[in-house]
This record gives structure tokens, sequence and C-alpha cells, in this order.
């Protein structure tokens, strides 16, 4: 999330170069909201405020689009976000490199624990537990003032910066020749070594556990440590200019041919009584298979979508700039637009699936002007 400003860090020469990737973080930042949006429907748990729908024919696609975004989204915007680390360090030195990060990232964390989460959570007591007691009354008694919620991406990123700085500055190493953009099936078998990766440490820390207080997920975290070192490895290499068209098509067809594996799901987990938390981890054989295939769709649909864009994104408008330079604010206050609608429309007498199809496309739209509402306030533009 912090690329707000990539292409003007970008050599003179080349202004344009690299505009897809910006367009590829406001697609990303759409998947963001309408991730929590579609959470805030479909389940019972996992977000401030939820209404789960009845219907099972429309919780298996919700369920499929919150599962395929979770194999991608998170993990491409570590990529993007150390794609440029590398150059900020350079720029910069250690010190300032620090300073900006600590700024840029921490201040966030800090608002959303203090300020922003702990309003969010008083809007959900205030209209649905009907004790309508005033906000200074509330915060007396309210006691998870360490809440990152959304902002766990910006911790963990704070976290991989601060480990990346502390490395330059103690081992001098640089590549001798440049390396070799991977190939689609040396893609293919990084993810499923990924995959495996990851299954070995969902056994301890399976998915939907959460490191209190900071919010991390370490069942997903083995994707957002290597997207990241892949990310300085391909600033330091060119690779995302060096991957081919015909590695874009071949992890296209990859991505599609996995989604073929959603009937098996079901078939294991309906025909088998298989609980759904042995797809999450532990030493379970459904661990294992859906871990590998979350790796193998996630790395194909992030390669993919890079290479499409390269080719057929690289272009701007006025409309677009202003998108990317919000998106930063939008993922940290799509929370509170996503919430406020909910509760705005709680007592519309239908499903949650229905009402998903009328709040999703609104929820996006308000969450860029919110964000980009938030850009006029005196000062934010220097840290968001």
């Amino acid at each position: 999330m912090s690329t707000a400003t990539a292409t003007q860090n970008q050599s003179s020469d080349s202004p344009n170069k690299l505009l897809y990737i910006d367009n590829i973080k406001i697609l990303l930042t759409i998947l963001v909201v309408l991730h929590h949006t579609f959470i805030a429907y479909s389940t019972s748990e996992g977000w401030y405020y939820t209404e789960q729908t009845k219907l099972l024919g429309a919780r298996i696609p919700m369920t499929m689009f919150i599962s395929i975004n979770q194999s991608f989204f998170m993990g491409y915007f570590f990529m993007l976000a150390a794609y440029f680390t590398s150059s900020s360090y350079s720029r910069k030195g250690t010190s300032k490199f620090i300073k900006d990060r600590l700024i840029r990232l921490g201040t966030p964390i800090i608002f959303n624990s203090f300020i922003l989460s702990p309003f969010i959570s008083y809007l959900v007591y205030y209209f649905t537990k009907a004790q309508h007691i005033n906000y200074l009354d509330y915060l007396k008694g309210y006691d998870s003032w360490i809440d990152l919620g959304v902002t766990w991406f910006l911790a963990a990123l704070l976290l991989f910066s601060l480990i990346y700085a502390a490395a330059k500055k103690t081992f001098n190493t640089s590549l001798k020749r440049p390396l070799t953009a991977p190939n689609s099936s040396t893609i293919l078998l990084f993810s499923v070594a990924l995959g495996i990766i990851s299954f070995l440490v969902r056994i301890p820390f399976p998915v939907g556990r959460v490191l209190e207080p900071i919010g991390f997920q370490l069942g997903h975290f083995s994707q957002y440590i290597f997207l990241f070192i892949i990310g300085l490895l391909a600033a330091k290499n060119n690779w995302f200019e060096q991957l081919p068209d015909k590695t874009g098509k071949q992890l296209k067809r990859s991505a599609l041919l996995c989604l073929l594996f959603f009937p098996i799901f079901l078939i294991i987990k309906f025909k088998l009584n298989s609980p759904s938390s042995w797809f999450s981890g532990g030493f379970h054989w459904q661990a294992l298979l859906y871990a590998v295939w979350e790796q193998w769709i996630g790395i194909s649909i992030l390669t993919a979508l890079l290479i499409k864009g390269k080719r057929s994104w690289n272009t701007s408008s006025k409309l677009l700039s202003k998108l990317s330079r919000s998106s930063f604010a939008v993922y940290i206050f799509h929370p509170l637009v996503i919430v406020a609608f909910t509760l705005a429309v709680r007592n519309w007498d239908i499903d949650p699936a229905i009402k998903l199809l009328v709040a999703a496309p609104l929820i996006v739209l308000g969450s860029f002007v919110l964000g980009s509402l938030i850009l006029l306030i005196p000062g934010v533009k220097k840290i968001i």
C-alpha cells in the first residue's frame, strides 16, 4: 500500500514505465474492500459487524470469492511494496529510510488502534446492543486498545522493512550477475514448494488463529515473507519487464484449471464429512491439499495479472491517478464505510446475500470518495 508514489520515484527517462503497477494497486484495493464486504455478509465472525446469509447457493460462491482473494491479494501488496524498497533505501539511506517507514506506516497503525477502531466498535455497540451510551462512557469500558485491524498489514510491512534495513546495514552482499526471470514451470514449482511450507506452518498455526494483539495470521505469513523476498529480487533483476506474454497465458490457464478443484473440495467436505477446520490447518491431508491449491492458484493469478497489466494497463488518466493516490487512504478507512453502510441497512428484511449485491458497489464507491476527502485534510498527504 505504500507504493502510492511509486512511479514518481523512477528515472526521468521512463516516467510511464510502471503506470500499470499503480493500476494493479487500484484493483487490489477494490478487492480488499470487496473481500471485507463479502465477509460481513457471508460469515458470523471475523469482522466488526456481520450478517450471515442463509442461502447455501449464495454462500458457496461467496466463499469461493473470499478464498481466491486470500490466495493472492495481500501477498501481492507485499511483493509490490518490496519492489520499491531497495530503491527507496538506496536513495534515502538507513536513517531516513527507517524514519520514513516509522512515520508512514506507524502513524496509521496508532491512529487505527486509538481512534478509528474504537469508534467503529462503538458504532456497532450503539446500534446493535440497544444501549445508547455516549462515546466517552463507552471508551471507559473499552479494552481493545491495541487492535490493529486492517493495519496489521502495515505492521508486518514495517517489520519486514526494518529487517531489510538491518540486513543491508549488517551484510554488504550483492549479486555478481543478474538472475534470469523464472519461467512458468519454475513459478509453479515455487508455488507447490510454498504450499508445502504453508502446510507445515499451519500445523501449529492454522488459518484463522490470530496472533494477538497485533492481528497476524501466521498461517498466511509464509506467502507474505517469500513474496516480499521475490519483490526485492524482481527489482534487483528487472524481472517484471522480462516476464513474457507466453508465461502470462500459461499461468492464466493454470489459474482457470485450479477453479475445477472447488467441486472436489465440496465433495471432500460434504461426502467425506471432513470438518472445515481440517482444511485450515493441522496434520491433515485436506490441509496439505488446500495449502498447495491456494499457493498454486494465488501465484498463478498474481503473475498473470502482472503480465496482463504490463501489456494492457500501462496507461493513466486523471481519474486513475486520483484513484491510485487515494488507495492507501481507502485501505485504512474502508472498514468505517463498510460498517456504516451495513449498519444503515441492517433492518432491511432481505437475505444478506441480496444486500451484498446492492452494498458492494456503493461501499467501493463510498470508500474511494472518503479516501479522496481524507487526503484533503492538511498534512495527511505527508503520511498517506
